[in-house]
């Protein structure tokens, strides 16, 4: 490991927020911590004393920003009561701003202004539902895996559980809405498996579902909004493939896989050496889903889909662990 590249490279990040720069050099998976533990126990010893005054000037120069960004607030102090309305709001200075909103919810308020663009209304359902408007009103079969243990959490078996999918919520939709189509809704919401945790799957996870009812709806129809949406978070050059699919409660389904944001399609741990990430699944929505919510498929055809907000927001934020989306060390960003 060559200190004098590094150093070059702490010297082009000083123009960053001093706590950006401490969250990328000094926090748990931050450079130096990440390429220290890459080098061998020979390496360490030959560059440890080295490595450490670094990392002593680097802590040096962020407390320093720190106490300068401190002192400059403190020269320009919110005026009392006493002070003119036009002396007190020269006074008040433009401090820059710290912590942002969560990237999920960057995420997912981007894609509610998207769809509402679009003519979609944004809803919501209970976290604990029935095996009913989870599982049967979706035409997934008595004897689907699924419904077993291993991956739904119950709370009280069979009838009450953890939602496991933003499908759920288009249960209840087409239900109250069957009298009153077309229906064009949008849903984000934490969904729950008992998955075991690593760097790819949590046991706490969140989906954003879209669902369209109307008359003369083809998959065309379905590509078409998947695209824009794509597009929209990732830019033009975003690629994306669709794969023939099957859920239960579409026909025929369609699996959207976005080009692997790490590797860009070459094979890496984050996309499991295939190249791509599974980004959710579609489809036309089922006639049995219609003819259980009372909808009839003479008139009425629709197309559903539901993606991983969590493998959106790692690709557009360059996030290699879903397991950092439930912890604190994420990124600070300035401009939000």
């Amino acid at each position: 490991m060559d200190l004098n590249i590094l150093k070059k490279q702490f010297e082009q990040d000083k123009s960053k927020h001093p706590e950006k720069i401490q969250v990328d050099w000094l926090g748990r998976n931050g450079k130096l911590n990440t390429l220290f533990s890459q080098l061998s126990p020979e390496d360490k010893k030959n560059i440890g004393k080295e490595f450490n005054q670094f990392k002593v000037e680097i802590e040096n120069y962020i407390n320093t920003q720190i106490a300068d960004i401190k002192k400059e607030i403190d020269k320009h102090p919110v005026n009392t009561a006493e002070s003119s309305p036009k002396k007190e709001e020269n006074s008040i200075p433009n401090p820059k701003k710290i912590g942002h909103l969560h990237p999920l919810t960057q995420t997912e308020r981007r894609l509610n202004e998207v769809f509402r663009k679009l003519g979609f209304s944004i809803y919501n359902s209970p976290e604990i539902v029935t095996d009913e408007y989870n599982f049967a009103r979706l035409n997934v079969p008595a004897n689907h895996p699924a419904r077993d243990m291993q991956d739904t959490i119950y709370i009280k078996e069979p009838e009450y559980l953890l939602r496991t999918q933003t499908s759920t919520i288009e249960s209840y939709l087409l239900q109250k809405e069957s009298k009153n189509l077309p229906i064009r809704a949008a849903f984000p919401g934490s969904v729950f498996r008992n998955e075991k945790v690593n760097r790819s799957n949590h046991f706490v996870f969140h989906q954003y579902q879209a669902v369209v009812v109307d008359k003369n709806i083809t998959m065309k129809d379905l590509i078409g909004t998947m695209d824009l949406m794509f597009k929209t978070l990732y830019g033009p050059k975003v690629v994306v493939r669709y794969r023939c699919k099957y859920y239960p409660e579409v026909e025929p389904g369609v699996g959207p896989d976005m080009q692997c944001f790490s590797c860009h399609g070459k094979g890496c741990p984050i996309c499991k050496y295939a190249g791509w990430i599974e980004m959710g699944g579609s489809g036309m929505i089922h006639p049995k889903v219609f003819e259980m919510a009372g909808i009839d498929t003479n008139i009425w055809s629709g197309f559903a889909f539901g993606m991983g907000l969590d493998r959106w927001t790692m690709a557009e934020n360059n996030i290699k662990d879903i397991r950092t989306l439930m912890g604190g060390n994420l990124a600070y960003k300035p401009n939000l």
